[in-house]
């Protein structure tokens, strides 16, 4: 599957979710979603990784550096404390 097509699924799946027309119910839904996705990312970071991909990769795509990743993601429990 191409990124394009990837990213237009991803903005279906948001715009889905604006589609829901109580309050209440989008704003469970969003959160929901977003639970998913930090648990996704941390997932992804992991096989990242365990890949080879570097700190430094990694930062990048976010706009960190190595030491910024890493701290990113500490909390998650990707980074161990022994690096």
């Amino acid at each position: 599957m191409s990124e394009g097509t990837e990213r237009k699924r991803f903005e279906r799946g948001v715009e889905a979710l604006r589609q829901i027309p109580d309050p209440l119910r989008r704003l469970d839904a969003v959160r929901a979603a977003r639970e998913e996705l930090e648990s996704l990312e941390a997932e992804a970071v992991r096989s990242a990784r365990s890949e080879g991909a570097t700190w430094k990769a990694i930062g990048a795509l976010y706009g960190l550096s190595k030491q910024g990743a890493q701290q990113r993601f500490r909390a998650s429990g990707v980074v161990r404390e022994d690096g």
